[in-house]
């Protein structure tokens, strides 16, 4: 899972079946950062239909729900960068598919917890929710983007890795 600061990311090139083929520049100049973190478990990404016949809308609302095991300072610092921000997300499930969550409009952070729990076996880490609300489902990355999303950006990635991964 890597997040990136919305619109550090542009253009963002789609092929024919809307997959994500590339993604050429930044708008930040020359280089730009994100936040990487190994997510196992309890973690989700979904996408829900929302259809108005009467106002002949719809759109697609991303939701990403994650649980990360481990409470450290670096954590709270970039988890609160991310809630104040309107990340994008790079979301790869257990098949190999690799996901852009706010493709368009980026994602919000609309909850969670910073939790110790109370017996031994209880969590010890964060829970967080984002939602990304988009006129199309969540964009699948292709070829080497979907390996490394950045392989193409003509300018410098510098992504830090949580402590959880």
């Amino acid at each position: 899972m890597i997040f990136v600061n919305y619109d550090a990311l542009r253009p963002v090139v789609l092929t024919a079946d809307d997959s994500i083929a590339s993604i050429s520049g930044t708008a930040s100049g020359g280089s730009f950062s994100g936040f990487e973190y190994d997510v196992k478990g309890n973690s989700s990404f979904e996408q829900t239909f929302n259809s108005s016949r009467e106002n002949g809308t719809t759109f697609f609302t991303q939701t990403l729900n994650l649980t990360l095991t481990k409470l450290s300072k670096t954590d709270n610092k970039q988890l609160k960068l991310l809630a104040y921000g309107r990340p994008y997300a790079f979301v790869t499930d257990y098949n190999g598919n690799t996901f852009m969550m706010g493709r368009l409009n980026g994602a919000e952070v609309t909850g969670g917890t910073i939790v110790t729990g109370a017996a031994m076996g209880d969590l010890s880490g964060y829970t967080l929710v984002m939602e990304g609300q988009e006129v199309t489902p969540a964009n699948f990355l292709d070829g080497s983007t979907a390996t490394n999303p950045f392989a193409g950006v003509n300018a410098s990635a510098v992504i830090v890795t949580g402590s959880n991964s």
